[in-house]
């Protein structure tokens, strides 16, 4: 990316890192996720042993409090993550001449990419995208009439070695965390344990392999602007280096989130959001940059089927005491639209999960 920073990195003043707002996260949970190995998730709260019960506990506050938490003993083996690092970094360091072989284009939103923008500046990274089922299914159109659909598949390079294959057995195990992770919030809100899970059949799932390399100016640019993640959940694998900052919403100061080994980071998407009717709140957060290590990460976007519209579920509303806060959106329409505008600037802000919500 160069030693000299191009302004469509910078970010403007008041959004840009500063020093004094990235202390170490102190009270982002961290939640031990060894109860559901050794035991089935209940088919509801009720039926939930002591164990589980004090998990659901943790992951309430969790979801409420910061929209945020960790995972550890998570049933992920840790072999599985080490060679999917291992297979992104490799990949990372072709030329770029080789990389763009298998780049993505406005037809085919998978595999590589240099130039996303977040909130229409350039993010300072490089990415590589794939699903988790093949086809992937979305609207040609964004705005209707959307009775036109492409399929996608993945697209695989073919260096490195074993790069198809370590990236397909992570998501494979990361598919299977991410319905246990579904099902614990089901519960949380009330409802049974598998009342989700039927939005994910058909799911538009993908993970993405993040590259940040160093940057000259890290107190100017941002690995990924400030943003709320627009799917349900996201499951983050992130190496040593760190980077992540999470927005406190006691105070509105940014956090580091500090790397735990063989964890994995979870937070709360705008789907469930919606989905709860505000009682669980997606979490802002951005990725900063240093000047001397390049850092990579693996984020896990569990989405919904295409055509999943998605609204308040009605067991959670009442029309006197908690009406739905948000009109019902198609998700693939609603995501189309948001990876065009981080394929190319716009001039005017990209969609937002708020454009939804009703007049009070």
């Amino acid at each position: 990316m160069g030693s000299v920073m191009d302004p469509a990195f910078v970010q403007a003043p008041e959004h840009r890192p500063k020093p004094t707002d990235t202390e170490e996260a102190v009270g982002i949970p961290i939640i031990d996720l060894s109860p559901i190995l050794h035991s089935p998730i209940p088919a509801c709260a009720g039926a939930a042993p002591p164990a589980i019960s004090g998990l659901l506990v943790e992951v309430e506050a969790a979801c409420q409090e910061w929209g945020f938490f960790q995972v550890i003993n998570h049933g992920v083996p840790a072999e599985l993550l080490d060679n999917i690092l291992a297979a992104s970094t490799g990949f990372f360091a072709l030329s770029v001449e080789e990389k763009r072989q298998v780049k993505r284009d406005e037809v085919n939103p998978l595999g590589y990419y240099d130039m996303e923008h977040t909130k229409n500046v350039r993010d300072w990274k490089e990415v590589f995208d794939f699903v988790v089922e093949e086809p992937v299914v979305f609207p040609v159109l964004a705005k209707p009439p959307a009775n036109e659909f492409d399929s996608s598949m993945n697209r695989w390079p073919e260096y490195p070695p074993g790069f198809k294959e370590a990236c397909e057995k992570y998501a494979k195990a990361t598919n299977e965390l991410a319905f246990k992770i579904l099902e614990l919030i089901a519960l949380t809100l009330g409802l049974p344990a598998k009342r989700l899970n039927g939005f994910f059949k058909d799911q538009s799932s993908f993970i993405r392999l993040n590259h940040y390399p160093p940057c000259p100016s890290p107190h100017l640019a941002l690995g990924v602007g400030r943003h709320k993640d627009s799917g349900a959940l996201t499951i983050l694998a992130q190496d040593d280096v760190g980077g992540l900052d999470v927005k406190r919403r006691s105070d509105g100061e940014w956090i580091r989130v500090k790397p735990i080994p063989n964890s994995y980071i979870i937070n709360v998407g705008d789907i469930i959001q919606v989905w709860s009717n505000d009682k669980y709140e997606s979490a802002e957060h951005r990725v900063s940059l240093n000047s001397e290590r390049e850092r990579f990460s693996i984020p896990f976007f569990f989405n919904p089927a295409h055509y999943v519209e998605v609204q308040p579920l009605e067991e959670l509303i009442d029309e006197k005491k908690s009406p739905a806060k948000y009109n019902a959106y198609n998700w693939g329409k609603f995501l189309k639209t948001r990876k065009y505008s981080n394929f190319k600037k716009l001039e005017v802000e990209n969609i937002q999960v708020y454009h939804f919500r009703k007049a009070v």
